[in-house]
C-alpha cells in the first residue's frame, strides 16, 4: 500500500485522504483511526464511507443463498427493467447511465430484489436502483452490504478513540453517496436512517419527490456531535468530490467489474485487498 498523501484544496478547506488496506468482516476501524492521527488537528472533520463501516460490522448478505419470491420476479424482470428501463427513467429523466444498466438487469437481480424485501420492504424494493442503501461494490464475490447500524453511535466512539489515542477533538461524520434532497427546508432522502434533520426512510416516495429537487447531497448517516445540515451537508460534499477524484475509486458494482476485469461473483477478498482504499477523508479549515 503507498503511503503517499496527496491533499486537495477546496478553498477554504485542504482535504487529506485516510489511506487503508481492504477493511474485512468484523475487523476494528482502528486502521482509520491509526492512519489518519498524524494528520488531526483539533477542529477537524474525519468523514467516513458507510460501507467499511457496514463491513467491520459484518452486515454482509450473501445473495446467492436466496430464492426469489413471485414478487422480487416481477420487480426485477418487469417493474425494473422495463417500466422503469423504458417508461418511468427516461420520463423522469434519470441518468443515462442507469437506464443502460437497467435495461440489461442480469438474473442475478432478482436475488437482490428479494433481499431488499425482506430487510427494508417493499417501499425500498420499488426504488429502480440503489435500493435502501445496499452496496454491491467494495464486497466479494456474491455478497452485498446493508447501511451500517448505529452510524451516529460509532462516530462518537471513533471520535472518543481519537481524544484518547491522538489527544485531538475532532468531528467524525459518516456518511453514504445515495442522495438527501430538497424540497424549500425539508431536507429528506429515500435512506432508511440519517442525522436528526433529514427525514429518511421514505423509499420509492423520497425517490419520486426526489425528481423535483434541484438541490441533492450525499446522506449524513450519523455524526459524533450534533451540527446545523448545512454544515454536515457541506461537509460529506466535500468528501464525495475527494472520492470522485480518484482513479481508483471502486464508487459502483460496475467500476469495480471493469477494474478488475472480472464478473461480479468472481471478485475475492484478495482482490480487493491489492489495492490501495480510501475510506476517510480528513477535511481541515484554512482560511
Amino acid at each position: 500500500m503507498s503511503n503517499k498523501i496527496n491533499p486537495i484544496f477546496i478553498p477554504p478547506y485542504k482535504l487529506i485522504p485516510v489511506k487503508t488496506s481492504y477493511i474485512k468482516p468484523g475487523e476494528s476501524l482502528d486502521i482509520i483511526i491509526n492512519n489518519a492521527g498524524p494528520y488531526l488537528e483539533n477542529g477537524d472533520f474525519l468523514v467516513i464511507s458507510e460501507t467499511p463501516v457496514s463491513i467491520s460490522q459484518e452486515r454482509l448478505v450473501d445473495e446467492s443463498l436466496f430464492k426469489p419470491s413471485l414478487i422480487a420476479i416481477f420487480l426485477s424482470d418487469v417493474w425494473s427493467k422495463y417500466i422503469w428501463g423504458y417508461l418511468l427513467g427516461p420520463i423522469l429523466r434519470i441518468k443515462p447511465r442507469t437506464i443502460k444498466n437497467l435495461r440489461k438487469l442480469p438474473p442475478e437481480a432478482r436475488a437482490h430484489k428479494e433481499v431488499v424485501l425482506k430487510y427494508y420492504g417493499i417501499k425500498h424494493a420499488l426504488k429502480p436502483a440503489s435500493e435502501a442503501g445496499i452496496d454491491l461494490s467494495n464486497v466479494p464475490g456474491n455478497f452485498v452490504s446493508l447501511l451500517p447500524e448505529k452510524s451516529s453511535q460509532v462516530a462518537r466512539k471513533i471520535s472518543e478513540k481519537i481524544e484518547k489515542h491522538w489527544e485531538k477533538e475532532v468531528i467524525v461524520l459518516i456518511i453514504d453517496t445515495d442522495a438527501t434532497y430538497k424540497l424549500g427546508n425539508f431536507r429528506f432522502t429515500c435512506l432508511p436512517a440519517a442525522i436528526e434533520g433529514i427525514k429518511s426512510n421514505l423509499g420509492i416516495i423520497g425517490y419520486l419527490l426526489g425528481r423535483m429537487s434541484k438541490t441533492k447531497s450525499p446522506t449524513p448517516l450519523g455524526s459524533s456531535f450534533p451540527l446545523k445540515i448545512e454544515h454536515a451537508l457541506e461537509m460529506a460534499e466535500l468528501a464525495e468530490k475527494y472520492q470522485k477524484s480518484q482513479k481508483n475509486n471502486l464508487e459502483t458494482v460496475y467500476k469495480m467489474q471493469e477494474s478488475f476485469n472480472k464478473d461480479t461473483n468472481e471478485i475475492t477478498v484478495d482482490m480487493l485487498n491489492s489495492v490501495v482504499h480510501t475510506p476517510a477523508v480528513i477535511i481541515k479549515r484554512i482560511d
